[in-house]
Order: C-alpha cells, then structure tokens, then sequence
C-alpha cells in the first residue's frame, strides 16, 4: 500500500538487472494511464496499457500485485486493473524497487498457500482487532487464510460502538451469501446473492474496497459483491 502526495513513477519487480514486471503511472497532456513491461538483458519488450490511472495525485491508494501460475493480477484500490501474463519466471522475482513522487507507508509480501511462517498479531477465531482512524474512501481490507473443509460459514462485520455497518456472511451450508448491517438493536434488509465465491478446503483472499458511498468485495481480485452504505 503506498500513499501519493503528488504522482509516482514505477513499482518494479527486480531478478538482478532485469525487471520481470515494471508497472509504471504515467501523466501526459492530460491523458493518464498505466504501462506495463518487462526489461530482459538491457531490452524492454512490447508494453502492455491500462487506458485509465486509478492513482489520483495527492489522494492515498493501494497498489495489490496477486501472483498466479499464468499471470500477474494488478488491482487498485481493490479494483482489477490489469492482467500481465509472466514473460519471465515469476519465481526469479528477489527484490522490489519503488521510485518516485511518493510516500510509502506499507508494503506487504504475503504467501497465501501455504503459509509456513508465523505471522505477527494474534488471529484466532473469532478474530477481533481496531481499526485506527476508521474508515474512509480509498482505504482497504485484505483478509486471507485457509478455510476449513466442512465449514458451514465465513463472517466478517466492520463495526462501529453501537451496530455493524457491514457484515459480509458466507453461508457454504446453502450456497449464498448474505449482506447486511445492523443499528440501534435491529439488522436490516438483507441482500442474498447466489453468487458464492470462496471454497470450503481452499485458501483465499478477500479484498474490502471502501468508498464514499458502498462497500465493494472482490475475491482473489475480482469484483464479486457492491453493498451500499445504510
């Protein structure tokens, strides 16, 4: 996660001298949008754009690379941005360099299958933990972990003192998925989906976008669920 205080230049992946991946901002004449590329043995290859820049200058925005056996998964501020096939071992990857107008205030390396090492904090379930400054547009939630075989539900609630602003409820029992809030001793309508995007027996990661007005979910990078705010 990177925060811009004007515009940045480049993430990049590094093996040595080459960069496997090169994801690379760009604010020209008023046309913004982002070019990805790969430089092997001093030569860059052909580049690949997103014909939009989802990195607003001045505003903080989350950067997410999810690495697959086929592709780089590029998401910003929990939105798919771009799919990059691998045109170098992904595994070659040693280093990341970002450069800059930029401020960066967290980088994270996550392993979500498995997971051999500890990690710090306490996530026993059910897993309770503040969220200092609260919430606001831009910020974003990255939930991951392994889900039990036989497991009848996953839930996850943001909270406030006195309801839950949102609560996200996998039911793997019925195959649905429920999405409620609940204020000032009563939950309220909810809304069911069909659409069940996690597997019980399976890891998975959970992306909680947040912006002025509703809440998007997106599993593994894809856009799964929208629920307005109450």
């Amino acid at each position: 996660m990177w925060t811009s205080s004007g515009r940045f230049q480049q993430v990049n992946l590094l093996h040595c001298s080459d960069v496997v991946l090169h994801v690379n901002p760009r604010y020209e004449n008023g046309h913004e949008y982002v070019v990805h590329n790969t430089l092997q043995n001093g030569s860059w290859g052909s580049e690949e754009r997103a014909e939009e820049c989802p990195f607003p200058r001045g505003k903080p925005f989350a950067l997410q690379i999810f690495v697959t056996h086929e592709h780089y998964k590029i998401s910003a501020n929990g939105k798919p941005l771009w799919e990059y096939k691998h045109r170098v071992l992904f595994s070659r990857v040693d280093s990341i360099h970002v450069s800059g107008m930029v401020d960066v205030n967290l980088v994270l390396v996550q392993f979500p299958e498995p997971l051999y090492a500890p990690i710090p904090g306490n996530f026993r379930i059910p897993y309770k933990s503040i969220i200092y400054g609260g919430l606001y547009a831009g910020k974003t939630i990255v939930i991951q972990g392994l889900i039990y075989f036989h497991a009848k539900s996953l839930e996850v609630s943001l909270r406030h003192k006195t309801g839950v602003a949102f609560n996200y409820h996998c039911h793997f029992d019925k195959n649905v998925v429920v999405l409620n809030n609940y204020e000032k001793g009563e939950w309220g309508e909810p809304e069911q989906h069909d659409e069940m995007p996690y597997t019980s027996g399976q890891h998975f990661q959970m992306t909680i976008c947040c912006s002025n007005n509703h809440y998007t979910v997106f599993a593994s990078g894809v856009e799964v669920h929208t629920y307005v705010t109450r």
